[in-house]
């Protein structure tokens, strides 16, 4: 079966992302999905938004709301390679573990990358239900491609139009559209859900009760007045154990239907069971059998978060045979009771606990524990902090010298954070700087409230509410974390016990992030003296070198490169690779580049030769690769050996390529008395010799004869063989490394042109 396109709908006159909706819905329900998302491409900040939702919360949506667009997450992946992705239903904790560990839940999910107008716009991003097939058909990859084609035309219009799309702070929700029933069936249905003895529920996609029956308020034993329109767990002290949230969320994600027994205090046990459909869940409430204390969760489980009674029950699996009721709920008529349009007020003395911020806790801890530097640490707290405590600033400070120094910032003008950057610690003029002297988390819950301690900072600080959460480790301050919002609120019990938990997980890593940045800030001083600040002028040689370190916390490495000008004609040149990523490598380097120094002049396998049996007496416990040669220009001709190097490149004057197969000796440090085959070359005017390490040309799961290969294939098809070597050298590196955000590994090159 084909798939015709929905056609384009126009921009309109505004830049509301409202205008996505069609294109969104149209592709969720021909698709067969249950929840669709398009989250939309920031360029300048390098993240996606999260522009329009379908068939979810918004903060069920929490972890796409703004995705770096570095991160290990499909629909990050899907708009830097231009490709799809596709993870069956039980791949994702595999495939990705931390998105996995947020949500926990089996369901499929597809993204692709919306394009148009030679410009990638962002991406769709769609679940399926927990049965759906381990591949898409044909049909729905039909479905997405014209899907992404509608909304990414309609983008490409907009933006030419001068009124681009932009994602708001929030998505905008595609409510459903479904059968509404009429007043007379709907009052037929109330008056056939009074004669069944169980009691039974409507809720909408957020989990919020939108109609209950007499039964259902008997079995709860509350008014449905103080139900409707809330979640059950956040009306009911003893529905607020996370445990039972967790089974609406399976529910909502899997599409699944699910059940659990609570136990309504002092000794009723209740079960319920939750259907889902497209629109909402219904929930049947009935008695059953008080759960046996061996089969109640445990007490770790069953504590709730920020509830004062306790909540007992068990979690289960899927809802037995019973077949979910059909999608089009009834309206109020006669006895049926629906949920007012406004809000219900909270019960008095209960305060809702959300499972959702459970799970961006688990994402935060895991996120922090994988920061290296002080730059990563700042990410994580303006990318996921300020979303998980529903912020619109924040500010990051460090303790250095005795005084605050800001690291990091979002939500503010640059220039209104002059005042407090390198504010002292003592005396603590400062909230922020109180609060790291104090150790404890102030609370400002409107300007009125700082005014009163800090005059002169309200009128600067120009936010509605603020919390200053002091970052200790053993007992000493490493900082402090401002965070504001627009308009004066109250924070929680839960939000005043959850902010200095988050404080305290934030503060360990900026320890960290602190030590890490001083060691590599010396490692880099150490290896930059050791490398060669200049080349030698060697007459009728060209030069060209480049070295890159490695990113995502590994800067520091032993990969080398050094040209020895020797007597008369002659030179040697020498690149290397030293295992490992840190201090001791950097040093090793600067042996291993000494020795090979001081060995030059002699025939390139014994200079090897010796750097080994230096190697092995200095017992570094690691090893190293090597690739000297012996140039000799009045001969027109070089010798080279290899200690397990990747094997150079020989560029001739007509522009082919040789990939230079040196029979390889043993890496440096490994075998004593190891000895070093030599290979001999012609060195025509016009020659070109490249050697290089393998962080130019190695990548995951690659194999490295065959990248040695495309790189001869590249310089002989691309490049100029009489243009200087500089430019070469930008452009291999350009080409093999300036696309790449993260690389796990030092890139070394050294560039050798015979000239006349």
């Amino acid at each position: 079966m084909g798939v015709t396109d929905p056609g384009v709908r126009p921009a309109g006159p505004g830049t509301d992302p409202e205008v996505l909706e069609s294109g969104l819905e149209w592709v969720v329900r021909e698709s067969g999905a249950s929840v669709g998302g398009v989250a939309l491409l920031d360029p300048e900040e390098r993240v996606l938004r999260m522009a329009a939702l379908a068939g979810l919360p918004p903060d069920m949506a929490a972890p796409w709301l703004r995705i770096g667009l570095d991160e290990d997450v499909p629909l990050a992946q899907v708009v830097r390679s231009g490709r799809p992705s596709w993870v069956p239903v039980g791949d994702l904790p595999r495939r990705y573990p931390q998105l996995s560990l947020l949500l926990p839940y089996p369901f499929a999910l597809a993204d692709v990358p919306i394009s148009a107008g030679g410009t990638c716009w962002g991406a769709l991003s769609l679940f399926f239900p927990s049965n759906h097939p381990r591949e898409l058909s044909r049909r729905q990859w039909a479905v997405l491609e014209a899907g992404c084609r509608r909304i990414g035309t309609m983008l490409c219009r907009a933006a030419e139009q001068g009124r681009p799309v932009r994602a708001g702070d929030n998505p905008h929700l595609c409510r459903p559209r479904g059968y509404v029933h009429s007043p007379e069936a709907a009052q037929a249905a109330a008056e056939l859900l009074d004669l069944l003895p169980e009691g039974h529920c409507r809720l909408d996609l957020e989990g919020r009760v939108t109609y209950g029956d007499a039964a259902a308020a008997e079995l709860l034993g509350t008014d449905l007045r103080a139900l409707l329109g809330r979640p059950p767990w956040q009306a009911l002290p003893w529905l607020t154990d996370p445990v039972y949230e967790d089974r609406y969320r399976s529910a909502l994600f899997s599409r699944r239907a699910t059940s659990f027994t609570a136990l309504r205090p002092p000794d009723r046990a209740l079960r319920f069971q939750l259907y889902p459909g497209a629109f909402g869940f219904s929930m049947r409430i009935s008695p059953a059998p008080q759960a046996p204390a061996e089969r109640r969760p445990p007490a770790e489980s069953r504590a709730p978060v920020g509830a004062n009674a306790p909540g007992e029950g068990r979690a289960e699996g899927g809802a037995p045979g019973e077949g979910a009721p059909g999608e089009g709920g009834a309206q109020a008529a006669g006895g049926v009771t629906a949920a007012p349009g406004g809000g219900v007020a909270p019960v008095e003395g209960v305060e809702p606990t959300r499972a959702g911020v459970l799970y961006q806790m688990m994402r935060l801890v895991s996120t922090l524990t994988e920061t290296f530097g002080v730059k990563d640490v700042v990410s994580v707290a303006t990318d996921q902090i300020m979303p998980v405590l529903d912020a619109q600033a924040l500010v990051l400070f460090v303790v250095d010298s005795g005084r605050l120094r800001i690291v990091g910032q979002r939500g503010y003008e640059p220039s209104v954070l002059d005042r407090f950057d390198a504010a002292p610690l003592r005396p603590p003029d400062t909230p922020s700087a109180r609060a790291a002297e104090e150790g404890r988390a102030l609370f400002y819950g409107s300007p009125g409230e700082l005014e009163r301690d800090y005059p002169d900072v309200v009128l600067v600080a120009g936010k509605g509410a603020w919390v200053f959460l002091p970052l200790i480790v053993s007992g000493r301050p490493v900082g402090a974390c401002a965070v504001a919002y627009d308009r004066p609120r109250s924070f929680t019990p839960n939000e005043r016990t959850l902010m200095p938990s988050i404080a305290a997980q934030l503060a360990q890593a900026l320890d960290r992030a602190l030590l890490y940045d001083a060691t590599q800030q010396f490692a880099r001083r150490l290896q930059t003296g050791l490398l060669p600040r200049t080349l030698p002028q060697v007459p009728g040689l060209e030069v060209a070198a480049r070295y890159l370190p490695a990113t995502r916390g590994m800067e520091i490495g032993g990969d080398f490169y050094d040209v020895i000008r020797l007597s008369g004609n002659e030179a040697g040149a020498a690149i290397g690779d030293v295992q490992g990523h840190n201090i001791k490598a950097a040093a090793l380097m600067g042996q291993v580049r000494t020795a090979v120094h001081a060995g030059a002049g002699t025939a390139p396998g014994a200079v090897l030769a010796r750097t080994n049996r230096l190697l092995i007496d200095l017992d570094p416990g690691l090893f190293t690769s090597c690739v000297y040669a012996h140039i000799d220009l009045g001969n027109r001709c070089a010798t080279l050996a290899s200690a397990g190097h990747p094997p150079p490149l020989l560029r001739h004057p007509d522009g082919r390529v040789t990939v230079l197969r040196i029979p390889p000796g043993p890496l440096l440090g490994v075998v004593p008395e190891a000895g070093y085959p030599e290979i001999d070359v012609q060195l025509a005017p016009g020659t070109v010799l490249l050697m290089y390490t393998d962080g130019l040309i190695e990548r995951p799961g690659g194999d490295l004869d065959e990248a040695a290969g495309e790189v001869a294939a590249y310089l002989t098809r691309e490049t100029d063989s009489g243009g200087p070597l500089e430019d070469l050298a930008d452009a291999l590196i350009r080409r093999y490394t300036g696309a790449e955000e993260v690389r796990r590994d030092d890139v070394a090159l050294l560039l050798l042109g015979v000239r006349q």
